[in-house]
């Protein structure tokens, strides 16, 4: 019966099977430079077993000739002693030098193929995890997804290159060594043979053993990357709050757990290589005290037992190197399934078969019985029905949680609708190409994020290929660019990290141009002005209504006097819609709108608004 910890070891086969498999396409690109690095391997590992044979007939049929019988190998090429001696040196030169040509061309070409491959590998991997859906991205934390994008695929780079080679190099070895071994002698090459079903066994238990530390180890890391990233991108409110000591203490105690489980980890390829180092050395001494005695008996030459020594000492390292290179990749196996797993996972919101480029859109918007939530079982919209008219301007408002933002979402498609269909221009917005949609609806946030390129860049991302001169005209239209020319290198400034070198009031001005820019027939604007000043909401309000007129807009606020111009309002409450209609008729209905207006109102102490939508 096969014992539980060798089950685990033979796991490691099909996890280096499944990523060939998964990298297969990668890989066959490269298939001549991989064959032409395995051949020159081939050639190195022969060169390296015929290292130690010109040593044997120097051995033999120069330092012996003259003093020992040593039959066959007096009259060895019909060369004399000393010319014979000259011919062993010059070989030993020649094998050594080509071994090292051998060694370089394998070397290289595998450490080549390996970066090409995972460069190629990583480039899919991040491609991907853009392309998967917002569910996706809500369950797994951004930290660990970038230790898999980062550390994962750089450690399988590193164990192809340095661990992978040369550990089907030491096999090959070893399997060549044992051969020849056998047809010198089989008495001595079963005496060299008793080390392998020892060195299997401690090997199966103890790499298994890391393998399992090396998982553990890998998900406390990717807790390290979570907790260091989300710190840093709350730093002001970890300042505010005052939450270092907290952080750091989970923070330590994380560090602490990664540290003991590569301690362990550590600690037990350690005593595997010394195991080994105790195995070789009673094996060594067998062969040596019974090849001696052959000798004796005349049944063996000295050179032979050169030859068994000098095998059993070359395979000291690969033994070694193998007990060690199995540890290694039983964690680079670890590190491939992370990368697999997310490869693998197919996202909820994509392209449909058969679905086609998005015609230049109208704008009329429509929601037929839709309902949608996160999980199956609680629903954040239940069955709504909607009707939008091209150029219209649409206000949702409610309470907290009531599901604005997400209705707005389904139109961009980020989710799919969990029941009902949502149309643009009569059409199921499913059968439009993903990005042939969403390149024609303009998007401006409560917290838009800008990269840390130039303003420049951050602009032409709302249309890749903007001229300057279009740029120029959509931050003109944002009211952003007077203070823009104000910055030390104006519109090629680079801003800092999410844009945090600029005010709050600035930033959505950028963001309203690279809104502008892309001539949107459709508009969400989702709470723009919320946390800004007066001065900065003026401005970005100025900004908006130009940016909106003429398209279809959607305006999420909790601010009802900013919406009392928009050509329908939805009152949004637990995921249906109570109450609709003009800014008029809802206060005539004297409905929860218009009770929360007027307190809105009564606080406000004024009947001015800080946002109108122009009609």
């Amino acid at each position: 019966m096969m014992n539980q910890s060798e089950k685990e070891l033979q796991g490691i086969l099909p996890g280096i099977w499944h990523m060939l498999v998964k990298f297969w396409p990668q890989i066959r690109k490269r298939q001549f430079l991989i064959g032409g690095s395995m051949l020159a391997l081939l050639v190195e590992t022969a060169l390296g077993l015929l290292e130690p044979w010109p040593l044997k007939y120097i051995f033999d049929d120069v330092l012996l000739s003259k003093t020992t019988v040593v039959p066959e190998h007096v009259a060895f090429l019909g060369l004399s002693p000393m010319w014979l001696l000259a011919v062993l040196a010059f070989a030993i030169v020649v094998i050594a030098a080509l071994r090292s040509v051998t060694s370089y061309l394998s070397t290289y070409g595998m450490a080549l193929a390996a970066i090409q491959v995972l460069a190629e590998v990583r480039s899919n991997l991040y491609s991907h995890i853009q392309r998967l859906s917002l569910s996706f991205h809500q369950q797994f934390k951004s930290g660990d997804l970038i230790t898999r994008v980062t550390y994962d695929i750089e450690r399988l780079r590193l164990v192809t290159i340095k661990t992978a080679l040369p550990f089907l190099a030491n096999i090959i070895t070893i399997v060549g060594m044992v051969g020849i071994m056998f047809w010198l002698n089989w008495e001595l090459a079963l005496i060299s043979m008793a080390v392998f079903p020892l060195f299997s066994l401690t090997t199966t238990r103890i790499v298994s053993r890391i393998r399992k530390l090396a998982k553990k180890h890998r998900r406390t890391e990717g807790l390290i990357a979570d907790t260091t990233s989300e710190t840093l991108s709350a730093i002001k409110v970890v300042q505010a709050l005052s939450l270092h000591e907290m952080l750091e203490q989970n923070f330590l105690h994380q560090n602490t757990k990664s540290l003991d489980e590569g301690a362990r980890s550590l600690k037990l390829a350690a005593f595997l290589e010394g195991l080994v180092k105790v195995l070789m050395a009673l094996i060594l001494a067998l062969v040596i005290w019974r090849s001696s005695l052959l000798v004796i008996q005349k049944t063996l030459t000295p050179g032979d037992v050169l030859i068994f020594v000098n095998y059993l000492k070359t395979a000291f390292e690969p033994m070694r190197q193998i007990a060690k290179q199995i540890g290694q990749i039983a964690k680079a196996t670890a590190s491939g399934e992370r990368v697999i797993d997310i490869l693998d996972y197919e996202p909820n919101v994509r392209d449909l078969p058969g679905a086609k480029v998005a015609h230049p859109f109208y704008g009329a918007v429509q929601f037929e019985q839709v309902s949608f939530g996160y999980d199956p079982n609680l629903r954040i919209l239940k069955h709504l029905d909607l009707s939008v008219e091209p150029g219209q301007q649409i206000a949702v408002v409610g309470p907290s949680g009531s599901g604005k933002s997400t209705l707005v979402s389904l139109i961009l498609r980020l989710y799919d609708p969990t029941e009902g269909r949502i149309l643009i221009d009569g059409k199921d917005i499913r059968s439009y190409k993903l990005d042939s949609l969403r390149q024609q609806i303009s998007v401006v946030m409560q917290d838009s994020v800008l990269f840390a390129v130039s303003i420049r860049e951050n602009i032409t991302y709302g249309r890749l290929g903007a001229t300057d001169q279009e740029v120029e005209r959509a931050a003109r239209l944002a009211n952003a660019h007077d203070f823009i020319m104000d910055l030390p290198d104006g519109y090629d400034t680079i801003l800092g990290e999410r844009g945090g070198s600029l005010s709050g009031g600035q930033r959505q001005r950028i963001a309203i141009a690279r809104a502008a820019i892309r001539h949107s027939p459709i508009v969400i604007l989702d709470e723009p002005t919320t946390g800004l000043d007066s001065a900065s909401e003026h401005a970005v309000n100025e900004a908006l209504n130009r940016l909106t007129r003429g398209s279809t807009t959607f305006l999420i606020s909790h601010n009802l006097l900013a919406v009392e111009h928009a050509d329908q309002i939805l009152y949004l409450e637990k995921g249906n819609i109570l109450e609709r209609g003009t800014h008029g008729k809802l206060m005539r209905q004297a409905g929860r709108y218009a009770a929360l207006y007027r307190l809105q109102n009564e606080s406000n102490g004024h009947t001015g608004v800080e946002y109108v939508l122009e009609v």
